[in-house]
């Protein structure tokens, strides 16, 4: 059996800019991607702690050190710069790699710089 967990978690990033008239995803700075364990493509859920919005979508890199979290496409609607937001990725994880398993939870401070990284085990 599998169950799905989350496996990584950038705690409430700013947004910095929306582009609505664009395909359509979120624009991260590649040193949140790396320090969180996520890649270029990705499924994400975004949670928008002003707003309540909750919605998912997929990662793209912006530019390096420039603490970029941009809302692109539809997205751009569910949230305004400024806005504290979480992003969320979740795996399925089975019985056997249960024990093994922890998720990276990021946390940055208000220019989106990571301050801190922590390990959580699901067990």
């Amino acid at each position: 059996m599998y169950r799905r967990f989350l496996c990584a978690k950038i705690h409430r990033a700013r947004i910095t800019g929306k582009e609505l008239c664009y395909e359509g995803s979120l624009t991260l700075d590649p040193e949140l991607m790396e320090a969180a364990g996520l890649r270029p493509l990705e499924a994400v859920w975004v949670y928008n702690l002003a707003n309540g919005a909750r919605f998912e979508t997929y990662l793209i890199e912006g530019r390096r050190g420039s603490g970029e979290v941009v809302l692109n496409g539809a997205a751009a609607r569910l949230g305004e710069v400024g806005d504290e937001i979480i992003i969320a990725a979740y795996a399925w994880v089975s019985e056997e790699e249960l024990s093994r398993f922890s998720a990276r939870l990021v946390y940055v401070d208000e220019k989106n710089r990571v301050r801190e990284i922590r390990e959580a085990r699901a067990s």
